[in-house]
């Protein structure tokens, strides 16, 4: 389950700040999401509708829900990085099924749309998605620098993930005599 790889997360908060659990937080979080939630506030009164059936699921012994602000704060001290490495290591532990057959993993980059500032100048964001068709499984993700294209990110994320046994299909962005250096 997602929940013993939220586990590996650092809590930033003192040890006197933490009520409410990182990893349940990150959990319901998902699942609001997932539930079409777009907000803190949204988040939290998921959690809050809801709250009697996961306080008794989970065994988590809260007196009562957190406040939107609570969400905001635990959600926004978490490292990017390190809850990304936990979804690929999630990810990773749903294709691990000991079969050693070849799989197809398309490749594409996308931009985040209503993600640019024309205010502060700034380019819309652009994510690199790494998707296996067999298993119907995001493997990883990546945002693009703003200074490059797809390329470097793709190269990097080759690396990282160390997929073998696979077709990759890729835009014709990546048909260069010197992709793979």
């Amino acid at each position: 389950m997602i929940l013993t790889f939220l586990d590996d997360l650092k809590d930033h908060r003192r040890a006197q700040g933490r009520r409410y659990e990182l990893k349940f937080i990150i959990l319901f979080s998902i699942m609001a999401i997932l539930s079409n939630a777009k907000s803190y506030r949204q988040i939290a009164s998921f959690i809050e509708i809801h709250f009697d059936i996961l306080n008794s699921e989970f065994s988590l012994g809260w007196t009562k829900p957190p406040a939107y602000t609570t969400v905001r704060n635990i959600i926004q001290g978490v490292d990017p990085q390190e809850i990304e490495a936990g979804f690929r290591a999630f990810s990773q532990s749903l294709t691990d099924d000991g079969h050693n057959k070849a799989t197809s993993i398309a490749v594409d980059g996308k931009v985040l749309r209503g993600s640019f500032d024309s205010f502060e100048d700034k380019r819309a964001i652009q994510v690199l998605s790494f998707f296996d068709t067999e298993r119907e499984i995001i493997l990883a993700h990546q945002k693009i620098d703003e200074k490059t294209n797809e390329i470097p990110a793709f190269q990097k994320l080759l690396k990282d993930l160390g997929s073998e046994n696979a077709v990759y299909t890729l835009d014709a962005l990546h048909c260069q005599k010197k992709l793979l250096t």
